[in-house]
């Protein structure tokens, strides 16, 4: 149960005092009734404003085909962004709305989002090495040498180290197309490791993330997942 100001507010409905104004205006219903007193504590599935239910009470999970040309950033001035994709309303809500990890701008495919945090950690943190599948778009045919030195993990440059990358696997589709099975997420880790064996990559898309996989979902569109 939870207060109904705070709620709305919460799910970027309104603030805490236009909730009030909600009430006063007969469009907040729980259980199908009026209520007048934005202070009541509700159950959030019990409540509908203007007559529809409240959109993810509970938390949201979101899976997003994100086109090439947008950047993962909250901030306006870097660009085109993924959250202009989504409901503008999310982006009021709190906890915040955030992708769980990133694809760089030159990068599709997929994108989850999501405003649990311990989802976050869970997906993100090196210790759960959660698969992350993509396929790649290459200057060249990927060769049997190439799938082994990624078997074996790549040398990659950070800074003034080289660090070396965890085991990935690498399997050809032909016509210079290659799948790429990460279990960790360094910057721009596949194109890097392609340069590390001599290949370019020209286009580069997410296919997979833990469990999730992309399936026909449309570039630009977003589709609800159920919270896990």
């Amino acid at each position: 149960m939870r207060r109904l100001d705070q709620l709305l507010s919460s799910l970027g409905y309104c603030s805490r005092k236009e909730a009030q104004a909600l009430c006063d205006e007969g469009r907040v219903l729980v259980g199908g009734q009026v209520l007048d007193d934005a202070s009541r504590r509700v159950d959030p599935a019990q409540v509908k404003l203007d007559e529809q239910p409240l959109e993810f009470p509970d938390g949201l999970l979101i899976m997003l085909h994100k086109p090439v040309g947008l950047v993962c950033s909250h901030d306006a001035k870097e660009g085109p962004r993924v959250y202009d994709l989504l409901p503008e309303r999310w982006q009021q809500r709190d906890p915040k709305v955030t992708s769980i990890g990133r694809l760089d701008k030159d990068t599709s495919g997929l994108l989850l989002f999501t405003d649990q945090g311990a989802l976050v950690q869970r997906l993100t943190s090196p210790r759960h090495h959660v698969d992350k599948v993509y396929v790649a778009t290459l200057d060249r045919e990927p060769t049997p040498a190439m799938s082994e030195a990624f078997a074996g993990g790549l040398e990659l440059v950070e800074g003034n180290e080289r660090v070396k990358t965890l085991p990935a696997v690498l399997r050809s589709l032909g016509d210079r197309r290659a799948e790429v099975t990460l279990r960790e997420g360094k910057y721009h880790q596949v194109r890097r490791m392609f340069t590390a064996v001599g290949a370019q990559v020209t286009a580069l898309e997410r296919t997979r993330f833990g469990e999730w996989s992309l399936g026909d979902l449309p570039p630009g569109e977003w589709r609800a997942l159920p919270l896990t």
